[in-house]
């Protein structure tokens, strides 16, 4: 299966590493690191060498409870560093729903709009225009992810019932909203947004059902990567203290593997050396499968 994108096709016949680059000061688990256009880039360069596939370059946070950004802050924050990581080699995505961001990174040479509304984001005067943006052009590359509410409340209220197939329903319409603009499936890849308004057991049942999404017929983006119902899972039982988001690492990696293990074609990641190297393992697994052994 290839994943169309601007300048790339993405073979995801192996499973893609995308490493994570905040330029924000306030996101849940590296706010703040990577400040500077610099300091930024550097971050990039690391993790390509680290073994990323892909790059997501983020602006604004959207952990639960975080404030909206204004667009001079997030074209300031993302459009400098885009101009010089288009030139790294690897596809590069962008995180964000605001249109006007999404036409600046693609004028560049971005190859991925990451959206967690999934192009549904309305500005002050009702207009959607992200889905435009993405529909006229040629070729780029789009991850539609759900999300329950918006980030200032999808913790507060979050979903009932059983979420697989409400989440399901929804991304499969919004991809086929996209077709209907001209959008040609190989550029859609699917992302059932872990953490964004769901409650702990309902994350884990979207791991566990995953083959449930996958029967959409897209590919599958999974962001596990030091998310908070991980540390629910990992701390000890006679304590009540969370893991904080730097010390999440080893429920990060087994939730990655089990997601591969899984279906899922794009692993988002903050480790991204320790992702490769267990996914490395695993494929050194399955190739020993398919190998015979001769006594």
């Amino acid at each position: 299966m290839i994943w169309q994108t601007t300048r790339f096709d993405i073979d995801l016949s192996r499973p893609q590493v995308m490493g994570i680059v905040n330029v924000t000061p306030d996101s849940f688990s590296d706010g703040g690191c990577h400040a500077t256009t610099q300091s930024a880039l550097t971050h990039c360069e690391q993790l390509i060498r680290e073994g990323a596939d892909i790059l997501d370059i983020g602006g604004e946070s959207t952990r639960p409870g975080a404030p909206p950004v204004c667009l001079s802050d997030e074209l300031a924050r993302v459009v400098p560093l885009v101009k010089e990581a288009v030139k790294l080699g690897v596809p590069l995505s962008v995180d964000t729903y605001k249109p006007q961001l999404m036409q600046a990174v693609l004028d560049l040479g971005a190859d991925i709009i990451n959206d967690v509304w999934a192009l549904r984001w309305r500005d002050a005067e009702g207009h959607a225009d992200a889905v435009r943006v993405v529909a006229a052009h040629p070729t780029c590359g789009v991850c539609l992810m759900h999300m329950h509410l918006e980030p200032q409340t999808m913790q507060v209220q979050p979903m009932q019932g059983d979420v697989v197939p409400q989440v399901r329903s929804f991304l499969e319409r919004s991809a086929q909203m996209l077709m209907e603009l001209g959008v040609e499936k190989s550029r859609i890849v699917l992302d059932p947004g872990i953490g964004f308004g769901k409650t702990v057991a309902q994350n884990f049942s979207l791991l566990a059902r995953q083959s449930e999404l996958l029967a959409a017929g897209y590919p599958l983006l999974l962001g596990w990567s030091r998310k908070s119902s991980l540390a629910g899972m990992t701390a000890p039982a006679q304590q009540n203290d969370k893991l904080a988001p730097r010390e999440r690492l080893a429920p990060s990696l087994a939730a990655a593997l089990c997601a591969v293990q899984r279906g899922a074609s794009v692993i988002r990641v903050h480790d991204v050396k320790e992702t490769v190297q267990v996914l490395r393992v695993l494929d050194a697994i399955r190739s020993a499968e398919l190998t015979p052994i001769d006594f």
